[in-house]
């Protein structure tokens, strides 16, 4: 029986997780209990636990008064982020190419080869992001950056990387983002890191991070637009 609970438990914290990452409940949507209820067949038990986890996961808030609400997109946030990341990552990965070793270039190669050969999303489903491929996208880029000899660079811009990881798939689910050829990207970094070009190396991540970032704000602005005007008219 208490099998049974735990999966029932699983069951509906993985399909609140999928449709939160998927866009299906989209960023600042309220949580009702009644609704989520109603739309996953799960008892309001068993639903506030799921909430809960996510809470922990940064990916659902819980405002007093307010309920639980998928994270909203913080544009303020996100900036800030990006130019964290920028200036971060970038560093680290130039020390890389200047320090890592030939391992470290076979193993940048190796992950390389498991994303690029990796769905990026569901064959069952193709609104929702492959958790497969999000798992060998994060392996590719914390190898790149483990050339580095300083493991604080290394660490935050590890964290750094995490924190952007719901801003990453919403990108994704744009119609910019559909339309981006992120293989290419991820092929002209490897391409550098190969050659051991650092500057064109760094530019290639900063470009890569930086329309991540341009895409989701041009999105939400579309987004936001056509709210206003549906609402004046």
């Amino acid at each position: 029986m208490a099998e049974k609970s735990k999966t029932r438990h699983e069951q509906v914290y993985h399909s609140l997780r999928a449709d939160i990452l998927s866009g299906r409940l989209s960023p600042g949507q309220k949580l009702p209990f009644s609704d989520l209820s109603a739309r996953y067949s799960f008892s309001v038990g068993v639903i506030r636990e799921a909430l809960s986890r996510l809470v922990e996961q940064g990916l659902v808030e819980n405002a007093p008064q307010q309920g639980f609400c998928v994270t909203p997109l913080s544009i303020v946030d996100l900036t800030n982020l990006t130019q964290a990341r920028r200036e971060i990552e970038t560093l680290t990965l130039r020390h890389a190419i200047n320090e890592g070793d030939i391992q470290w270039q076979s193993q940048v190669l190796a992950t390389h080869h498991r994303l690029a050969n990796t769905p990026m999303r569901e064959a069952e489903d193709p609104e929702r992001f492959s958790e497969e491929w999000a798992e060998a996208h994060r392996l590719f880029h914390e190898t790149l950056l483990e050339g580095c000899e300083n493991p604080r660079l290394t660490g935050i811009a590890t964290q750094l990387r995490a924190s952007a990881e719901l801003y990453r798939r919403w990108t994704a689910l744009s119609n910019e983002g559909k339309r981006r050829d992120v293989e290419a990207e991820h092929q002209r970094i490897v391409d550098a890191v190969i050659a051991r070009d650092a500057d064109l190396g760094v530019a290639l991540l900063d470009q890569h991070i930086a329309l991540t970032t341009q895409i989701l704000l041009e999105s939400e602005a579309a987004r936001t637009n056509a709210e206003t005007t549906l609402a004046a008219s």
